[in-house]
């Protein structure tokens, strides 16, 4: 029988992908609020979540649909516009409910530079909740915006079926990209609104 193996099994949830439990631990030990941002190809999902012993609680939630249930978002849910947005709703939710300083759990998700999870971050960063954070790592405003969106649309605009494969998605909403700026701004005009006048809207 082999003793003092150097092998060790790895947790059930680790084995999976699902925990890394030493960043949970140190996550947990800062005692404060968690940002928990989850990403799938169509949809972003942002929380903040408390831990308690009996499981974690989810303070505030934003997901990606409801940007267009509520707030009259059309185009696709996946681009890293709509991932700002959704952190900016959580962002304003977590104000709402007291919530002043969090900070951010990404998981076993690869840290990418200027990724759609800290597009989220850089939407709750502009909804003055507080996140310790690297600044190299956010998009910036006018990606965040969707300008990097628009201006490619517009290089293309000279290849008319190129430019209709690429945007088929936006011209069916008819939402042309180029006005993707235009549109994020109105979207995010819209919660400001909704929140100043004591919350989101049904």
């Amino acid at each position: 029988m082999v003793k003092n193996s150097r092998y060790c099994v790895p947790f059930r949830r680790r084995r999976e992908g699902k925990t890394d439990y030493k960043a949970r631990k140190a996550l947990l030990l800062s005692g404060k609020p968690r940002l928990v941002t989850r990403s799938s190809i169509n949809n972003i999902l942002a929380q903040v979540v408390v831990a308690k012993p009996i499981g974690d609680e989810v303070l505030v939630s934003a997901h990606s649909r409801e940007l267009v249930q509520k707030y009259g978002w059309k185009p696709p849910r996946g681009n890293l516009a709509a991932a700002y947005l959704t952190g900016f709703l959580c962002g304003l939710k977590a104000k709402a409910k007291g919530v002043n300083e969090v900070i951010m759990d990404i998981g076993l998700c690869p840290p990418s530079k200027g990724s759609r999870i800290f597009a989220v971050l850089r939407g709750v960063l502009d909804a003055k909740i507080d996140v310790p954070h690297s600044e190299e790592k956010l998009p910036d405003e006018k990606r965040a915006r969707g300008e990097h969106i628009a201006q490619y649309a517009e290089h293309l605009t000279s290849n008319v079926d190129e430019y209709q494969s690429k945007f088929s998605r936006y011209l069916e909403c008819k939402v042309p990209p180029e006005t993707l700026p235009k549109h994020v701004a109105e979207v995010k005009a819209d919660m400001m609104a909704a929140f100043k006048s004591g919350g989101k809207r049904n």
